[in-house]
């Protein structure tokens, strides 16, 4: 095919099988219609798709937000995996908006045909949740707050894109698109974000039955899988990739310990010292995690009662490791301004842009979450400045 055709077609012959990769330009409606006609015409026992149970029900429920238990998602500790999803529905929108295709739209398209024509439907890339913890938390402290800052700035980010911008994510799905930006971000985890995904789709291709096989692919996953393909991968190798490792030692002593610490000086310093000293401390750490949160939660236009509730509760959470402020002020907003059916509906319309992001009550429990949690953690480490003096 041309350098400027759309798809990108192999064929390659495994164990007396046929396999036919279809490598598509996600941005195009082209790619769409030789999706299906490929289908069509090459009559596969089975169809794999690159994508995994939650993306395809993204794809295809529309309307999926509106189901959304809110309160289920802040109680679980599912917030930053929720402002993932937003993040990435709001970058489809944006490119669906520019281009006239949804993103992803030729794998949907894949999915429905192979249903629709009674082929076995192979969903073969790794759990997007598996991808993204594993690379967590295989990332140092200092990375992970870069890669959060850019991240943060991203969801809030309104610009149009260029037509070499566009061209180039036209070569690759939003999903490979995030992990690319990732990868160069933090190049350690390339492997994980990358060359772990063709592994394993290569793996799931290889393992499906039937005398031929077609798979639909981004055309940039293309030279890793035909590379692995042909390599028989270890059970071990597939278990490795597909696990989540446990959080390192830091992560899990870290939290314990700073509560640890602040009472620690206060116990020190009501028995060794200034009893005035410590009544000090404590109104210092009581107004700069209070004040702070709160200014936290008015930035992200919470109700007033929200507001209250972040003042009252930081000092609290903020030697509880196991709950934060923003568990609080969430779970507090949600109930004082409920998200409408309509914030339901139309999140993926409004986040499209910065103003989007506070005029949508669902959008905004996701910020009070966020700025109360920032304001709160800002206190603790100003305050420790002067818990110090207690010593």
């Amino acid at each position: 095919m041309s350098e400027n055709t759309p798809s990108d077609i192999r064929r390659l012959q495994l164990d007396g099988r046929e396999i036919v990769l279809i490598g598509t330009a996600h941005i195009s409606q082209q790619s769409v219609d030789i999706v299906r006609q490929a289908i069509e015409t090459e009559s596969p026992d089975c169809v794999c798709v690159e994508l995994d149970e939650q993306r395809l029900s993204a794809l295809r429920n529309q309307n999926r937000w509106e189901s959304l238990n809110l309160i289920e998602v802040i109680r679980k500790g599912q917030v930053p995996f929720l402002m993932a999803s937003l993040a990435l529905a709001s970058f489809q929108k944006r490119m669906g908006l520019q281009t006239g295709v949804k993103p992803g739209a030729e794998l949907a398209a894949a999915a429905d045909e192979a249903e629709l024509r009674g082929m076995r439907l192979h969903l073969v890339d790794r759990n997007l949740r598996t991808t993204l913890l594993r690379a967590w938390r295989k990332t140092g402290l200092w990375k992970k707050m870069t890669l959060l800052s850019a991240l943060l700035a991203g969801l809030f980010e309104d610009q149009k894109l260029d037509e070499e911008e566009l061209a180039r994510l036209r070569q690759t799905d939003t999903l490979s698109a995030m992990l690319e930006e990732m990868s160069s971000a933090l190049p350690d985890t390339k492997s994980i974000l990358v060359d772990e995904r063709d592994i394993y789709m290569a793996h799931q291709i290889r393992g499906c039955e039937g005398s031929k096989i077609l798979a639909v692919v981004g055309a940039a996953h293309l030279p890793g899988i035909m590379k692995r393909i042909q390599e028989e991968i270890s059970p071990e190798t597939m278990e490795e990739i597909s696990t989540i490792p446990p959080k390192p030692l830091l992560s899990r002593i870290l939290p314990w310990t700073l509560p640890a610490v602040v009472l620690a000086l206060f116990v020190f310093g009501f028995f060794f010292g200034s009893r005035a000293e410590v009544l000090n401390a404590l109104t210092i750490w009581i107004l700069a995690n209070g004040v702070l949160a709160a200014l936290g939660t008015m930035a992200a236009f919470g109700h007033p009662l929200t507001v209250v509730s972040a003042f009252i509760a930081a000092p609290i959470t903020s030697l509880n490791p196991t709950i934060g402020a923003g568990f609080v002020t969430g779970l507090v907003q949600t109930f004082v301004a409920a998200p409408t059916v309509r914030d339901m509906e139309r999140v993926g319309d409004d986040l499209v842009s910065l103003k989007g992001w506070w005029s949508n009550r669902l959008a905004r429990v996701m910020l009070v979450f966020i700025f109360s949690s920032l304001g709160s953690a800002a206190g603790t480490f100003l305050a420790l400045g002067w818990l110090k003096d207690l010593i």
